[in-house]
């Protein structure tokens, strides 16, 4: 059991160290966005890409020690509430704190996503917007039945006639 339980232990800390080096990325997206750097904006794509799949590998391994334990403690339920209250003593809050650093870090991570997506999304509106005053169209935004803007290909005008 105490085996189970050190290797249960160094998976939620792997894991929160794929989470810290995930915000990490992503604080550097928002940099990189904030300050228009495209070329290394899609280097850090790549890299947040990458660390996704290392999160994925380490959460798979935090939940197969964490069935690991429940199985040893004769639960059927792997959810830590149910675990920590069984497990010995002397490990109740340490795993009760690497729990809620996950938890906590994993929020954290879920709002700077959006934040840059919001920044990015405001990103490709204003260029769009742009390169839409630069050649006119009468396209209207019309949306798909997934709430994405449907793209319609427009004629191509030379650039003669779109000065002209």
């Amino acid at each position: 059991m105490i085996a189970a339980l050190k290797e249960l232990i160094a998976a939620l800390r792997e894991e929160l160290q794929h989470y810290g080096e995930m915000l990490a990325r992503l604080d550097e997206q928002q940099d990189l966005v904030m300050r228009r750097e495209a070329d290394p904006l899609l280097q850090c794509v790549a890299a947040i890409q990458q660390q996704g799949v290392a999160i994925q590998t380490a959460r798979a391994t935090r939940e197969e020690r964490q069935m690991a334990v429940a199985r040893e403690l004769g639960l059927k339920e792997t959810e830590f509430a149910q675990m920590i209250p069984r497990l010995p003593e002397e490990y109740r809050p340490l795993l009760e704190a690497l729990v809620q650093e996950n938890n906590e870090l994993l929020l954290r991570i879920q709002r700077r996503a959006r934040q840059n997506h919001l920044l990015l999304t405001q990103s490709v509106e204003l260029m769009h917007r742009f390169i839409t005053s630069l050649f006119p169209t009468v396209e209207t935004k019309v949306y798909n039945p997934g709430g994405q803007v449907f793209q319609r290909t427009t004629p191509s005008i030379s650039l003669y006639e779109a000065v002209g």
